[in-house]
């Protein structure tokens, strides 16, 4: 399965060595680039990709804002947030804006690569710079407008509520699998109920869901 990329950057030195490096993958295919988040969110309406790698810092519209308009239309593309910044304040702006994932330019081109495959397949990624405790002290903040509320959470099963708060310790589902004794596959198939009934785009605002509701608690 090739991974479908949009490129959004406005350093052109930053997108043209992405797109020769994922040139030598035939698993991930470059079919755009943008300058600018408007740009990005044009062309994410005329090619539909998987994932788009972001910047957070473009003129214009910047990259949390068009992420934001990104995840509220219908595509299913996935955001990767990918900037020079780690600052908790871009994690939390790109998180609520609907990013899947944050990774900063100077880790190794191969983790970065590896993270797009994450984000397509849907799996979290936040750069290991971020650490767990920044989503933890993140949804323990006010939400301002123009900026998301949490979405009521009803009509889980109890099996349900117990594989949303292991997905919110960070548990793979096999680590569910194991502490509920169900096979992985049936852990998978909670887990992609849980996407269904929140409107989740994946792993990460499982995460952030388990959270807000109260499922987990953040680390003090």
């Amino acid at each position: 399965m090739t991974v479908r990329v949009v490129l959004a950057d406005d350093q052109p030195l930053v997108r043209s060595g992405l797109r020769v490096i994922m040139a030598d993958h035939p698993d991930l295919e470059v079919v755009g680039e943008a300058a600018t988040g408007a740009e990005a969110v044009q062309l994410v309406r005329n090619v539909s990709p998987d994932v788009v790698v972001m910047d957070i810092r473009m003129p214009g519209m910047d990259g949390i804002e068009a992420t934001r308009q990104i995840t509220a239309g219908p595509a299913t593309t996935r955001v990767l947030m990918l900037t020079t910044f780690d600052e908790d304040d871009h994690v939390y702006g790109a998180l609520r804006a609907g990013a899947s994932g944050f990774v900063v330019k100077d880790m190794e081109l191969d983790d970065i690569l590896a993270a797009i495959r994450a984000v397509a397949a849907g799996d979290a990624l936040i750069a290991p710079s971020v650490t767990r405790r920044l989503i933890a002290d993140f949804v323990g903040r006010p939400v301002a407008a123009p900026e998301r509320p949490p979405r009521p959470v009803e009509g889980l099963t109890e099996r349900e509520w117990e594989v949303l708060a292991l997905v919110g310790r960070g548990r793979s589902n096999s680590e569910i699998a194991e502490e509920l004794f169900i096979t992985v596959a049936t852990a998978k198939s909670h887990v992609s109920r849980l996407f269904t009934k929140l409107g989740a785009r994946d792993r990460v605002h499982l995460v952030i869901t388990a959270y807000e509701v109260g499922l987990v608690k953040p680390p003090r």
